[in-house]
């Protein structure tokens, strides 16, 4: 099994956030599942391979070849993929994993994040989506998510199956139990737009 991780190129302003980074690694580490992620040798992404390959787990990172320079590749890695675009990483990244987790992080966090989350919705994956709360991190995001449950966009069977926890086993433990949403979309009202009920 492999893990797709989502964070940032900085650590971020609170130490908590690599500490709990660097414990999600160890705790993947010592389970045997193996990481994918951005590449970088920087930021939370780069404590949390380090990490993880510090306890024996196995690390693949994909990056564009645009970026190999600018976001410092990991020079331990596993396995480095170097890829054409920000589409190909992204598609390949979902490749390779069984399940994807953001941890705290910036605008490229979040547009991963977001976009892994949409493709569940509509069908194209059955894998868990998962934000784990650093020290309440997610809170105004999570609080956004809700806002749109409430005013009709977003059905509360989808705000179910996204994962969210603070602390790694029981995000960990959470992983392993999930259990995809139905599909948006019926195969016989694709053509018309009409979502599941």
């Amino acid at each position: 099994m492999r893990v797709a991780i989502f964070t940032g190129s900085a650590s971020g302003d609170r130490p908590v956030f690599a500490e709990r980074a660097a414990a999600l690694a160890r705790s993947l580490a010592g389970q045997g599942i193996g990481i994918v992620y951005g590449g970088g040798d920087v930021g939370l992404m780069g404590i949390v391979a380090t990490e993880a390959l510090t306890y024996g787990g196995e690390v693949i990172g994909v990056m564009p070849g645009s970026l190999v320079e600018r976001e410092l590749a990991h020079p331990g890695l596993t396995r480095l993929e170097v890829v054409e675009s920000m589409h190909e990483r992204k598609a390949r990244m979902a490749e390779l994993s069984d399940a994807f987790i953001a941890l705290p992080g910036g605008t490229g966090t979040l547009e991963e994040f977001f976009e892994v989350w949409t493709w569940q919705q509509l069908g194209i994956h059955e894998k868990p989506v998962a934000l784990y709360n650093i020290d309440g991190f997610w809170g105004p995001l999570i609080a956004a998510i809700d806002a749109s449950v409430d005013a009709g966009f977003l059905r509360v069977t989808y705000r179910d199956a996204l994962i969210i926890s603070d602390n790694a086993p029981d995000l960990l433990n959470q992983l392993e139990a999930w259990k995809p949403a139905p599909r948006k979309w019926h195969e016989s009202s694709a053509a018309s737009g009409v979502p599941l009920a």
